[in-house]
């Protein structure tokens, strides 16, 4: 028997896709996704580069992206232990789309801030 598609929309208040779209939009997720482009990362790697991440939230959100299949975990029995994330096949299909958003904001800063000036000599109190 072949597999039927479930039918999705994204604008249901209860469509589970809502769920992914939560996840992804996430800054960390999108910087971590980002990140894992190259290969391979180890968790300390990943801290380092993101800064401003803490340990807590950067293993919460690993945790989440390896939940939804978008990112593996392999443990290497080291002493001491040794971490690493890399992308899955799933996650590699969001890899433009991640890095489109992650670096349209880097080129469009200056753009946004004179938007938020006007908008805020506009609109004073």
């Amino acid at each position: 028997m072949a597999d039927m598609q479930q039918a999705y929309n994204v604008y249901e208040d209860r469509c589970p896709t809502r769920l992914v779209l939560d996840r992804l939009a996430d800054k960390w997720a999108v910087l971590i996704l980002d990140r894992l482009q190259g290969g391979p990362v180890r968790f300390n790697h990943i801290r380092r580069d993101i800064k401003g991440i803490s340990q807590k939230v950067l293993a919460q959100t690993l945790r989440k992206l390896e939940r939804n299949g978008l990112i593996s975990r392999t443990i290497f029995p080291t002493v001491p232990v040794t971490v690493e994330y890399a992308l899955t096949p799933l996650g590699s299909t969001l890899t433009d789309t991640v890095s489109a958003l992650a670096h349209w904001a880097e080129k469009n800063m200056d753009a946004i801030f004179a938007a938020q000036r006007a908008y805020d000599e506009a609109h004073p109190g």
